[in-house]
């Protein structure tokens, strides 16, 4: 006789999916975003050297980059985290994050790089980046539920909206340093290797702080309130020389911090990465 099949217990009935308006909506605006980002790459007419489109679609990737900043938090000061909030951001995020980039740097260099014959080899190695994204999230989601101890604390591997913050924020630079000849140049070529390291950078096993501690209610140093008073300020002064020349920088420093932070004392990581009562608390 076959094995009967158990049916899955029903929901309980008391139960509701909880749907918190705001932290969703900064999801929402997220997705918009990259959207948008899609619609201008696609149609975006770079053959004359026109690139505003692209740059407008870079924008908007970076916008979305930072509703991803502020939707967990909001969600956490409100006390509002939920299952539904955790799966509809990393559908968001993978659109964003993941689909965005990875069509825009064969928009713009794989396709004229492998065109006839090797077409296809343009298209999976911006499929390697996407692949590597949608795994790095559900690897995120999973560990989420599973209550890892230290998961909430740091992110194993390289989070997804940072790795399409330095795809966005080096081809902004890339545009920039190339305006007047009308052409990327030869630098273009640096963005496929991006693409193809920071997809094994998702991936890895590479630990980064998450800075969830930060918050309203986080207590810092004099020092850490002074420089960020002065990014506050060069941010409203020197706002076109942040976008093109600083945002590589950031987005670089925290890529790199991963590999340097394992060999950090336990005072220099406390300074960088959290709030002194947290700390003293997990300590």
């Amino acid at each position: 006789m076959a094995e009967s099949i158990q049916p899955n217990p029903p929901p309980n009935e008391g139960e509701k999916l909880k749907i918190y308006f705001l932290p969703n909506l900064l999801t929402a605006g997220n997705l918009f975003c990259g959207f948008v980002a899609l619609t201008m790459i696609v149609g975006a007419h770079t053959e004359n050297g026109d690139y505003r489109q692209i740059k407008l679609s870079l924008a908007f990737i970076l916008l979305a980059c930072v509703f991803d900043l502020f939707d967990g938090r909001v969600a956490r000061m409100g006390g509002c985290e939920s299952p539904f909030g955790r799966e509809f951001d990393s559908l968001a995020d993978l659109v964003s994050f993941g689909v965005a980039p990875a069509f825009l740097v064969h928009r713009i260099v794989l396709k004229d790089v492998f065109s006839n014959d090797y077409a296809e080899l343009g298209w999976f190695i911006a499929s390697i980046y996407l692949i590597c994204g949608a795994f790095r999230l559900a690897r995120f989601n999973c560990l989420s539920a599973m209550k890892t101890p230290g998961a909430g604390k740091d992110f194993l591997g390289f989070p997804i909206p940072s790795a399409a913050g330095l795809v966005a924020s080096l081809t902004l630079f890339i545009i920039k340093l190339n305006e007047n000849e009308k052409t990327l140049g030869p630098s273009r070529y640096m963005l496929p290797v991006v693409l193809i390291f920071l997809s094994a950078m998702m991936v890895s096993e590479v630990r980064y702080p998450s800075f969830k501690a930060l918050g309203l209610r986080s207590t810092t140093t004099f020092l850490k309130i002074l420089i960020g008073a002065l990014f506050v300020g060069c941010l409203l002064v020197l706002r076109e020389k942040i976008i093109y020349y600083v945002l590589p920088l950031f987005f670089t420093g925290y890529l790199l911090y991963g590999f340097i932070r394992p060999h950090l004392s336990r005072t220099w990581r406390k300074e960088i990465e959290e709030d002194d009562d947290e700390f003293e608390a997990e300590g």
